[in-house]
Parts: C-alpha cells; structure tokens; sequence
C-alpha cells in the first residue's frame, strides 16, 4: 500500500510541474523541488540518527527508536502534505466519471496509444527507463557493497548515506545551473559519464578505507539530484499540454516498473562471478546504453512534436 500511495503521488506531483512554471524555468524549478526534498531527508535522517544512536540516553530500547524513526517520518510526510492540499488547485473534474478507480486500465490503454503519436517521447522514456535503472541499483546496492566487499561498519554506511541526502541538494542546485548554460540534455549526458567514472572508482577501491568510501558517497550525491531533477523537467517539455498527469503515471511506471531489472543484473553477476565488485561494474552497461539512447533523441524536435514551445537552452 505504501509503494502504490508513492507511486500516485509522485505521478500527480511531477504532473503539477508544467503548471507552475514556464517552459524557460522548469529545470531551475524542478531542481530546486529536489533539493528542498532532500533538504528535509536529510533533516529527518539527522534527527532520527541522534535517536537511534543515544536511544539508551532517551530511555528508549533499540525496537523502539527504530518503531519511533519510522512513525516520524510518516509524520513529516504527513504534515508537508497540508502544504499542496492547501496551497494547489485541481484542475477541473470531468464529469463523464471518466476519473473513476474502474476505468484506470481503460485510460493507460488510452494514453499508450496516444503515446505512440509521439514516439520521440517514447525514446526519451526508453533512455530514461535505462539509465534511471542504473542510477535506483547503485542507490540500493551500495550499502550491501559497502559491507559486504568493503567491509565497512553500519556506522559508517549511515554518515555515507547522509553524505549522500546533503550534496544531493548542492548537486540538484548545480546541476540546475548548468542546465541553464548548456541545456538539460547535454548536462544530464554529463552526469551519467560521472556516474560510470563512480562505478570504475567503485571496483577499484580499496577495502577497510572509510575515507574513499565518503567520498564515493560525496560523488553519488552530486550528481544523484540533479540526475533526477533534470530528467523530469526534460520529460515534462515532451508531454503534450493538458495530458501531463497521464504521461506522468506512464514516467513513474518507467521509473517503477523495470526497477527489478538493474538488482538482478547485479544479482547474476555475483552468482556468476562470486565477486561484488564485478556485480557493480556490470551496471556500467546501464549508463552507456541509456547514455547512447538518450544522445540520439532530437529533444527540440521532440518539443515541438508535442506542440510545445521550445526554450532557448534544451
């Protein structure tokens, strides 16, 4: 129930996106959404953290900080939430009952055929399904690597994953800026090279060595928001106008529905192998291809194929 309410939520948030700012400012404005979010990841993760560690200084068992952790967290989603639901407007409902729970099968049939009038938005999911696959395995994989191969403590995969949360925000920032200069496509191209040259570091490093772990960590972080801040707001210039909550839910499940793919690469590399470290250079193969399909999608044709209007830097 949790993955499906995520899922609805980041559909109709990323939806919202075309709405709220023009063509020129969606990858300043997606980046700092970002950023905000992990900004407060990163708050919650602090705090849980003094929890969990002084959990004997609170008078609390080690359950029941962990119980407290994850109850907060739903709390803090919980309250931001009043925030759209006050803030936002809904569009207008149609009344043919067209939205109803019943006819969502109906309507992804119904979006997919439409999709297939924009098949340069079709590529674009393509490169995105693969190279975002990519980027989700080494985001799950890492901490197993991290103790399994490195044989690091969990002490230091925790400051390794807050490492990660606070240059996602400076990353996410960044990137945004560069996307100004020279576009979201050519920048996010940038990125998933970094992200292979994060892979190539990680087979080479050392074992026992915390220090190169944090900055692998550090690296992941930079180019971790903006990867996927920049990614959207590219995506939401190829959705035709007024259908952006439909080609959004096809996005998240690009996002989502594949998402097996990249730990059971992984996973087969081990068993094959016996080895980690030839597990997390195999999705290498995720950032070259993904970068290679992504390189070949004409973005501004793309643009104008849904009839939006195209920015100046894309």
């Amino acid at each position: 129930m949790a993955n499906a309410s995520i899922s609805v939520s980041m559909v109709l948030y990323n939806a919202y996106l075309p709405q709220i700012s023009e063509p020129e400012e969606r990858d300043a404005v997606s980046s700092r959404g970002w950023a905000f979010g992990y900004t407060s990841g990163a708050l919650v993760l602090v705090l849980n953290l003094i929890l969990y560690t002084g959990h004997d200084s609170f008078g609390l068992a080690e359950s029941d900080a962990v119980r407290i952790c994850l109850a907060s967290a739903g709390v803090w989603w919980g309250a931001f939430t009043l925030v759209p639901l006050r803030r936002l407007r809904d569009r207008r409902v149609r009344p043919d009952g067209e939205g109803a729970v019943g006819s969502g099968w109906k309507q992804l049939r119904a979006t997919l055929r439409d999709m297939r009038r924009h098949p340069l938005t079709l590529s674009f999911l393509l490169a995105y399904l693969v190279y975002n696959d990519g980027i989700q395995t080494v985001i799950s994989q890492a901490s197993l690597y991290g103790s399994e191969e490195l044989g690091l403590d969990q002490t230091t995969l925790i400051v390794a994953v807050l490492l990660v949360q606070i240059l996602a925000v400076a990353g996410a920032l960044g990137m945004g800026r560069l996307a100004r200069t020279y576009g979201a496509k050519r920048t996010i191209l940038g990125s998933l090279i970094v992200w292979t040259l994060i892979l190539l570091s990680a087979y080479l490093l050392p074992a026992d060595a915390p220090v190169f772990f944090f900055v692998l960590a550090s690296a992941i972080g930079l180019v971790l928001g903006g990867s996927q801040a920049l990614s959207r707001s590219l995506f939401s210039h190829l959705v035709p106008r007024g259908k952006e909550a439909e080609y959004f839910s096809a996005y998240e499940m690009s996002d989502r529905g594949l998402s097996w793919l990249g730990p059971l690469v992984f996973g087969l590399a081990y068993q094959l192998t016996g080895s980690y470290r030839d597990a997390i250079i195999s999705l290498v193969a995720f950032f070259a291809l993904g970068a290679v399909l992504l390189a070949r999608v004409p973005v501004r044709r793309a643009v104008e194929a849904a009839g939006n209007p195209v920015p100046e830097r894309i």
